[in-house]
């Protein structure tokens, strides 16, 4: 009798979880209702089976209970038995497959007027690639990827010079429109996911898999890849916003061409110039900085680092939040560049200062401030931060601080000691990286909470004081 009892709570325990429980899908916010239905059936369906299952043995455990004077009876088969639960079990099993069959159709056939968008995955992020004016994406080849062309397009071609191009892991949609989303992989097999979309597929490399939905509802959503892709993967996070048509057209006007991100097509070093005449208020004739205004060095700086910066500062990623007084000062001087080509301009002016301080009259120092090697802080010990970096900051910054342009983590080494300890400060105590598109900001405050205090801070910058990238020295001397 226990058993039976056990059995009974056991089922009515499960059934009140079930429709009591606040885990549950998420909102759907596309056309793809058919999977919560088919979700459901399923739901339905195994859900009938593990009740009458656990009641019929709790029934047999009450019946047919151990009785004084009662013999076991044993029966080795029977047909009829065995007959009906063939008959059930396939019918439910047919009844499960056959609507999720009929709609896994309908997932491989996208609508003729489907807008396409091409999704790169990578370890650990994401880029995205639009058509251009022509309205046909051009050819791609993993032998063209470069850190400037990342998307690997291939530059002869014709079609692929208007492509638009999203480094950044946050893709706009627009609603109502349906989307194919093409995918591709340059190293693991990744997967594309968005919970309220209800619709998922890997990706595999050397090919290009596929998957289409309809956003119906605006909104902010998570992506998610859902394969396991190496030890990046807790962190492989993006978004997907979907805006109403108004919204999309704005945001689709502000993101670059292909053409327009490769240096030398169309980068007008003069423009750049001009427009640094406001930066240099701050940052210096010569980028060299000036922590008195907290401007930090730009000479030096990774490129597309301070792309992506400038993109923030213009979309108020970065420089809201109430306690960032300096990101606030920058914030408005970003929105002195109109568009993605007046980025580009200006960072590649900065690409070739020195980072030489000038003094009156243009006199300049005779060591470049860009190449000097900086000396572990007096308040830092590098000895006790050695193996967390290793152990976490390596991962993207790399080994010898020098970046990875993969992964979209730029340089650390050349960054001045008080500017790096400053940023790992926003980052751990929320002043930085909080803001829901900036997805590496927010990979960033995870990793800065292993730095509990201000003195593992300092460790950790004078830590990075001692590596040294060869590669960017060589740039500077050169620049010098």
């Amino acid at each position: 009798m226990f058993v039976a009892i056990v059995l009974l709570v056991l089922v009515l325990g499960t059934v009140a979880f079930h429709f009591l429980s606040p885990w549950y899908f998420t909102p759907i916010a596309s056309n793809w209702t058919s999977m919560d239905d088919t979700v459901t059936l399923t739901f339905v369906m195994t859900g009938l089976g593990f009740v009458l299952i656990n009641l019929f043995i709790a029934y047999c455990v009450i019946k047919f209970r151990n009785k004084d004077g009662r013999r076991a009876e044993y029966e080795p088969e029977s047909v009829k038995m065995e007959t009906w639960l063939t008959i059930l079990t396939t019918v439910a099993i047919a009844a499960m497959l056959a609507p999720g069959l009929l709609i896994w159709g309908e997932v491989v056939t996208p609508p003729d007027d489907a807008a396409e968008v091409e999704v790169l995955a990578r370890q650990w992020n994401w880029s995205y690639r639009l058509p251009g004016e022509d309205g046909q994406l051009g050819a791609v080849a993993v032998s063209h990827t470069t850190t400037d062309n990342p998307l690997g397009i291939d530059p002869s071609d014709p079609f692929g010079q208007d492509d638009i191009v999203i480094y950044d892991p946050v893709l706009h949609l627009q609603a109502d429109q349906a989307v194919t989303f093409l995918l591709r992989s340059n190293d693991v097999l990744h997967n594309f996911t968005v919970p309220q979309f209800r619709v998922k597929m890997d990706f595999v490399p050397g090919q290009v898999s596929y998957i289409w939905a309809e956003p119906e509802v605006e909104g902010s959503y998570d992506l998610l890849c859902e394969e396991l892709c190496g030890v990046g993967h807790y962190a492989m996070r993006g978004r997907v916003i979907v805006d109403g048509e108004e919204a999309y057209a704005a945001w689709l006007a502000d993101q670059p061409t292909f053409a327009e991100t490769q240096i030398g097509l169309n980068t007008d070093v003069a423009a750049g110039q001009a427009a640094y005449a406001v930066c240099s208020s701050c940052h210096g004739a010569n980028a060299e900085g000036n922590k008195a205004m907290h401007a930090p060095r730009l000479a030096g700086m990774d490129n597309e680092y301070m792309r992506r910066q400038l993109r923030h500062f213009k979309r108020g990623v970065r420089g809201t939040h109430e306690d960032d007084a300096w990101g606030q000062t920058m914030a408005p001087m970003a929105m002195m560049l109109a568009d993605a080509a007046a980025i580009n301009n200006v960072v590649s002016y900065i690409d070739t200062l020195s980072g030489q301080p000038q003094f009156n009259g243009g006199a300049k120092l005779g060591l470049s401030a860009a190449v000097e090697r900086y000396e572990p802080s007096a308040s830092g010990d590098p000895t006790k931060s050695k193996a967390l970096y290793e152990s976490t900051c390596a991962q993207c910054h790399g080994d010898l601080g020098q970046g990875v342009w993969t992964v979209n983590a730029p340089a650390l080494t050349g960054l001045e000691d008080w500017y790096l300890a400053s940023q790992i400060k926003n980052f751990r105590d929320g002043i930085r990286g909080r803001h829901a598109d900036d997805l590496y900001g927010l990979q960033m405050g995870l990793v800065s909470n292993t730095m509990t205090d201000d003195q593992s801070i300092e460790d950790m910058v004078a830590y990075i004081a001692t590596l040294e990238n060869t590669q960017q020295s060589v740039k500077l001397a050169q620049q010098k």
